[in-house]
């Protein structure tokens, strides 16, 4: 795909930047206001190119999403004929099945409302454990799920040379695998039980620990329990150190002020989130797969 447009909300401007930098195409913001009953006003270019390339991620989800779908539509209005939507969080892909009778699946609605408006979207690391593509939940449609993980582990190499590589959890062995393949560092991962939003148990895997740096690699950090309780269970078995990659770094609440009270020495992330932990640009990473769309 070769856009005319870069277009992104004000809110992501710095992201925005970046990519239209890297693509070194033109950039334009869409403005908002909010309405003292939280209802929005977006005002978008008068008039805009065929192709167009809209970024907008979807941390803090609801207010976004409702945003999201009122500009869209209105793009096509004022011109744009072929839109590529680069989100490079996408919310609500974690919700991938019903674990009780009525439960809706979101990943499955989500993804099939945004494929009704856009002609394909590219997007960082979605929580997609029980199907192959983003294909499967937006029919019709092309999505690409980039992974940053390969960043991630080049960080980590450099940073921590020798870390051991470890998934919190059994759904972590795809970021930790890639990222340890890529670089030459050793991986794992944890079991780990859910017993609510807040409360997890971790078992660690069944090798030593003892004296080596641990590096935790996981696509999302949320309240961070899970990378909580494997920073204890690690430590507690003799690891010299525990450090923390994420490519999403949501980190609500108290979260990251928890994995640093449990013994978390440093905590990196990608900026596919905005965030002070943000460490690893994926702009370039975004760039070469829309050159590629």
């Amino acid at each position: 795909m070769n856009p005319g447009l870069l277009l992104a909300f004000d809110d992501e401007q710095a992201q925005a930047e970046a990519l239209a930098t890297a693509l070194q195409i033109d950039l334009a913001l869409v403005e908002r206001h909010r309405f003292p009953d939280g209802e929005s006003r977006l005002r978008l270019p008068p008039q805009l190119p065929a192709q167009v390339l809209l970024l907008r991620g979807l941390h803090r989800p609801n207010h976004k999403l409702v945003e999201l779908l009122i500009a869209l539509p209105a793009a096509r209005a004022l011109g744009a004929r072929q839109i590529l939507l680069v989100s490079p969080y996408l919310a609500y892909m974690r919700q991938d099945m019903a674990f009780t009778p009525g439960e809706a699946v979101s990943q499955r609605h989500i993804a099939a409302l945004l494929g009704s408006l856009v002609d394909g979207l590219i997007t960082v690391d979605p929580h997609l454990h029980r199907i192959r593509s983003l294909d499967e939940v937006m029919p019709g449609k092309r999505g690409v799920a980039l992974s940053a993980a390969p960043l991630l582990g080049a960080w980590v190499a450099q940073q921590v040379p020798g870390a051991l590589l470890l998934g919190p959890d059994e759904e972590a062995l795809q970021w930790v695998a890639e990222a340890g393949r890529c670089h030459g560092l050793d991986f794992a991962v944890c079991r780990k039980q859910r017993l609510g939003d807040h409360e997890v148990r971790v078992a660690l895997p069944a090798l030593s620990l003892a004296g080596r740096a641990v590096v935790l690699m996981d696509d999302v950090a949320s309240t961070g329990r899970t990378l909580v309780e494997a920073t204890r269970a690690a430590l507690a078995a003799g690891a010299a150190s525990v450090d923390v990659a994420v490519t999403h770094a949501l980190f609500v609440g108290d979260a990251l002020a928890a994995l640093q009270a449990a013994g978390v020495r440093q905590v990196w992330s990608s900026d596919a989130v905005p965030h002070a932990t943000a460490v690893v640009p994926v702009a370039g990473l975004i760039a070469g797969a829309v050159r590629a769309f």
